[in-house]
């Protein structure tokens, strides 16, 4: 049975009003970049939206969004770009940002003794304030 191709408008659909534009602004500017999107439901996520670099296997893209099945929207940014798009970030919802904050402090940043030594905390700015927290913890948030 082949898979079933699913678009951006699909995957809209199942977004809450408040959550639309933001995932649509963030749509155009990876396709404006030149990312490629990625559409496809897995058993974990659901619907699952993901922007990534042409010629990559990997996600490599800033943002990936989840449907996850009890219908709670979930973001996931890849660290490792949040240079590259301060719009992004600077346009987050405010829930996510209160959710940003409360994840785990860096030790990094704190003792640099008391962290891996590869470590790569994140020391970021959005919109005035600064946060420098664990990486993988930091850009992981849902949408209530």
């Amino acid at each position: 049975m082949p898979k079933a191709k699913y678009q951006l408008d699909d995957f809209l659909a199942l977004v809450d009003n408040e959550h639309k534009d933001y995932v649509f602004q963030v749509h155009e500017i990876m396709m404006q970049e030149g990312y490629k999107l990625k559409i496809q439901t897995t058993k974990q996520y659901g619907l699952h939206v993901a922007y990534r670099q042409p010629k990559v296997k990997s996600v490599t893209g800033i943002i990936a969004y989840f449907l996850i099945q009890n219908d709670e929207l979930m973001v996931r940014i890849n660290a490792s770009n949040h240079a590259k798009y301060p719009d992004i970030l600077n346009s987050l919802p405010g829930n996510i940002l209160s959710q940003m904050d409360t994840a785990d402090d860096c030790k990094k940043f704190i003792d640099p003794q008391k962290c891996w030594t590869g470590c790569n905390g994140y020391d970021i700015r959005i919109r005035k304030q600064t946060l420098q927290k664990m990486p993988y913890k930091l850009f992981f948030a849902c949408y209530g």
